[in-house]
């Protein structure tokens, strides 16, 4: 499955994206972000399957308010690290990696199978989620894990990843993300947090970072390099206090532009 337009996801004379966001990573009495109002602009979504966030029963509760609004349900594994929300670096073996990767994702399927619900993509989360996207071996890992578990799963990975390569050729149904919200360094990797820059704030500023982007048809670093990709989804981070107004002036944005947001699956079916 490859994309018909580096520029975005065609189908006929439409352009094709999906407008993606981190979701249920509230814990116990604990909450983080408004999913509810997320969930009403977005058009995928990536849960928590409780290893750095979330609990079954915010996993319900998640699944439940996706499939009211008619929003893409994603596994959003990470490392189990909960006080350091799975952002924190952790060295495993690749059978570990497959197991805990195999188990986020099996949970939120039966999780969502008690709503009558399905998963239909996974991103992995955080600390896994970067690593992954410099190590071969570990974006291997993740890859077996998700074919095991179902291979008609859509891996939503980072542009200018191994995740991309690997997944692609092992297989897997591949969908490249931009992250509205993140700066990039020049090889292609996010810019970590805490650097100068790395998080882009306000919607204004969002938006202009993802339509130079898609206008390139690059990613586009802090010093300004140009890293050629393919582009199909866009990520918002959920747990921002501007996720939801971010979300919703990108929403409009690039509707304005003349972009067709729709879910995963109705994405990589186009192709």
């Amino acid at each position: 499955m490859k994309p018909i337009s580096s520029m975005g996801w065609s189908m006929g004379n439409e352009r094709l994206l999906s407008l993606n966001a981190d979701v249920g990573e509230s814990f116990g009495p604990w909450v983080m972000g408004d999913d509810d109002a997320l969930l009403a602009i977005v058009d995928s979504a990536n849960l928590a399957c409780g290893f750095h966030a979330g609990d079954p029963d915010v996993m319900r509760r998640t699944v439940r308010a996706c499939m009211t609004k008619g929003v893409s349900i994603g596994a959003h594994p990470g490392y189990p690290d909960l006080q350091g929300f799975g952002r924190r670096p952790m060295r495993l073996s690749a059978t570990e990696v497959e197991n805990l990767v195999a188990y986020q994702v099996g949970a939120l399927a039966a999780v969502a199978a008690l709503e009558g619900g399905r998963v239909t993509h996974v991103k992995p989360h955080g600390a896994l989620n970067n690593q992954a996207c410099v190590d071969a071996a570990l974006a291997a890992a993740i890859c077996r894990a998700v074919q095991a578990v179902d291979r008609a799963l859509i891996l939503l990975a980072p542009a200018c990843s191994q995740l991309v390569g690997v997944g692609r050729e092992m297989g897997l149904p591949v969908v490249e993300e931009i992250f509205a919200d993140r700066a990039y360094l020049d090889d292609g990797q996010l810019a970590p947090r805490g650097t100068p820059g790395a998080m882009i704030e306000g919607a204004a500023a969002c938006v202009a970072h993802v339509r130079a982007m898609l206008a390139e048809r690059a990613l586009i670093s802090l010093s300004g390099k140009r890293l050629p990709t393919e582009i199909g989804s866009i990520c918002l981070h959920g747990d921002g206090a501007q996720a939801v107004a971010i979300a919703r002036e990108l929403r409009a944005a690039l509707e304005s532009d003349g972009w067709r947001l729709v879910p995963l699956p109705e994405l990589a079916a186009s192709c």
